[in-house]
């Protein structure tokens, strides 16, 4: 019998062996493993093959819960894009989407400038559509921001930036968009209810500072 259950089990062994992701398994799995091995000249056969097979399967476990939490952590683009969309979502609820209220970028710049330990590039952007309302400090990731305000027609654009470096990304939630690049060593991010086209036109146009 015992060996009819063994010539079961050879096959599985076998698809895992040649199958399976290999990484090294944590020092607390493998002394977990050895403790629940009996002594070689203690053990049976049959039970040192069981355990065996339980100690493969651990492996396997552990290594198909890695891989799941991986992919279900989120990126730095994801985790970035929930923590402006949040920040600008309670800024309007709370009424205090603008802080400094002005459409002169030469009142706002200097206004974030001496907040900040550098200096966001404001542009005006009214002639295409895109009215500068003004400005206000916000925290993402636990540092300090300026969150550059427009408006188009009833709908609010918050404008994060500060230094850094990202590759363009879009996202959409909860009836949201945001938007996200770099220009000029800055990374923006941008939050609206606006649609998606015109939110990409809005982009557009602070990329190319114009």
């Amino acid at each position: 019998m015992a060996n009819e259950e063994e010539d079961r089990m050879h096959p599985l062994s076998a698809a895992i062996r040649e199958k399976a992701d290999y990484h090294g398994a944590p020092e607390s799995l493998v002394a977990a493993v050895r403790a629940a091995l009996p002594a070689a000249e203690e053990a049976p056969s049959r039970l040192r093959f069981w355990l065996a097979q339980a100690a493969a399967l651990a492996g396997v476990a552990f290594i198909t819960w890695a891989a799941t939490m991986g992919y279900l952590r989120p990126g730095e683009d994801e985790r970035v894009a929930g923590e402006v969309l949040a920040s600008h979502v309670r800024a309007t609820l709370d009424h205090r989407t603008i802080e400094v209220a002005s459409s002169d970028q030469h009142t706002v710049k200097p206004w974030l400038s001496a907040r900040l330990p550098y200096s966001p590039p404001v542009t005006d952007l009214s002639s295409q559509g895109f009215e500068l309302r003004g400005a206000r400090l916000d925290r993402v990731g636990g540092r300090q921001v300026a969150v550059l305000v427009y408006a188009r027609r009833l709908h609010v654009i918050s404008a994060y930036v500060w230094p850094g470096e990202v590759r363009a990304a879009a996202f959409a939630k909860d009836g949201f968009n945001v938007a996200r690049f770099s220009k000029g060593g800055m990374e923006y991010s941008l939050v609206s209810d606006l649609n998606r086209n015109e939110l990409d036109d809005f982009a557009r146009l602070l990329a190319l500072g114009q």
